[in-house]
């Protein structure tokens, strides 16, 4: 087993290729991703790095059956993690948002799964600059910066790979 765990929630399958994207760019570092609906609590906890990624949905909701998904995801799990001792984990938050589509709530999906986080005790690395994106509001930022990686595949497909390069970068020493 890795040191490194990456688990995602998905509605439409992007945020499950951004996270192989980043299992390869890792390689052996990390295990292969899992959905967060096909993982236990025991496999979610028994990684020390957690890489964690979500879309948002509607107006800035986690994926899950009440937002209006087909199956279980960060809403379900979330409820798992209820009680649950994060301290001494390292998380690292990637999301994807529509900054054209949803320009009041871009890429908010990131803030709940990041309170759920840090309630909890884990630390939090790898916020991510807002400049390059045009949007109107996010939960997602504290002050200037979102809480996570931040992708638009809808509308700057074209910026992730350099995105996901970066943000990597950035966290290396911190996560390996």
């Amino acid at each position: 087993m890795a040191n490194i765990g990456i688990f995602f929630g998905t509605d439409t399958g992007k945020t499950r290729k951004i996270a192989k994207l980043i299992h390869q760019k890792l390689g052996e570092a990390a295990d292969a991703p899992v959905n967060i609906n096909r993982t236990s609590l025991e496999a979610f906890l028994s990684y020390p790095v957690l890489l964690l990624g979500t879309p948002t949905l509607g107006d800035g909701q986690l994926p899950g059956i009440e937002a209006g998904c087909e199956a279980p995801s960060w809403l379900e799990f979330a409820d798992e993690l209820a009680g649950a001792d994060l301290k001494g984990k390292i998380v690292a938050l990637f999301g994807l948002g529509d900054q054209q589509g949803y320009p009041d709530n871009f890429a908010s999906g990131l803030k709940p799964l990041y309170d759920v986080m840090t309630d909890l005790g884990a630390r939090v690395v790898g916020d991510w600059p807002s400049d390059g994106y045009e949007f109107n509001a996010s939960a997602a930022l504290q002050e200037d910066r979102f809480v996570g990686l931040v992708l638009d595949q809808d509308n700057q497909h074209d910026l992730t790979e350099q995105r996901l390069d970066n943000w990597l970068a950035q966290i290396k020493s911190t996560i390996l």
